[in-house]
């Protein structure tokens, strides 16, 4: 409950509306009960229980409800922020996917960034930020797929505001849309594959290599 109460104190400071909606929500399920528990029956239990049946669907349908709304309002923060896709991939990326939040590929200087999900369509690059500034950077990675699995159909998915675009939370819908050409097995081999572009050791956790110090003894 205390979980249910932050999220809907964090959603209505975003979504004025998220209350009238929830109340929508509850009201229509609470409505049809008691018209079903006057129509319906003739017996006080028979009634008793439409009524509870409307109540607890009305308390789901309005969860869903600020559930939802706070998904979209969650998205709505995030849009434009560097490090948004990979966020969305590591929390949100249906079962059958493979990817990861650290991006593939990065521009220093812009901070534009190419991400990669591995599923049954192939191989998704996921772009973030303008077009004309990612297009390089989705070219160079998609050589480097085709190298290491040729035969594997590679699909680009760009997020940003632009006309051809697509918003933060749209990824896994996109996704979803795009037809299976691999088998599981296929899709386990090219995403190891993929994996072992990266090489070398990752650097651990809490150490920023640009702030090291030698030591002089």
């Amino acid at each position: 409950m205390k979980q249910l109460l932050d999220v809907f104190h964090m959603t209505r400071k975003a979504d004025s509306a998220l209350i009238w909606w929830m109340l929508l929500a509850f009201l229509v399920p609470l409505l049809l009960g008691v018209v079903l528990a006057v129509v319906a029956t003739d017996s006080v239990l028979g009634a008793i229980i439409w009524v509870v049946l409307g109540v607890v669907t009305g308390f789901l349908a309005a969860l869903i409800v600020m559930n939802r709304r706070a998904e979209r309002a969650a998205y709505r923060r995030m849009e434009g922020q560097q490090g948004a896709v990979g966020a969305v991939l590591r929390a949100t990326l249906r079962r059958g996917w493979r990817g990861s939040e650290i991006p593939v590929a990065v521009n220093p200087r812009t901070r534009d960034a190419v991400y990669r999900a591995v599923g049954r369509p192939g191989v998704v690059l996921i772009a973030e930020g303008p077009k004309g500034r990612t297009q390089r950077l989705l070219d160079e990675e998609r050589r480097k797929v085709l190298r290491v699995a040729p035969n594997t159909p590679v699909s680009v998915l760009r997020v940003g505001p632009e006309e051809d675009a697509i918003r933060l939370g749209q990824i896994n819908r996109s996704l979803g849309r795009l037809k299976g050409k691999l088998t599981r097995a296929e899709v386990l081999a090219v995403s190891n594959r993929l994996e072992s572009l990266a090489g070398g050791v990752p650097v651990p956790k809490g150490i920023d290599p640009t702030k090291t110090r030698p030591v002089r003894r």
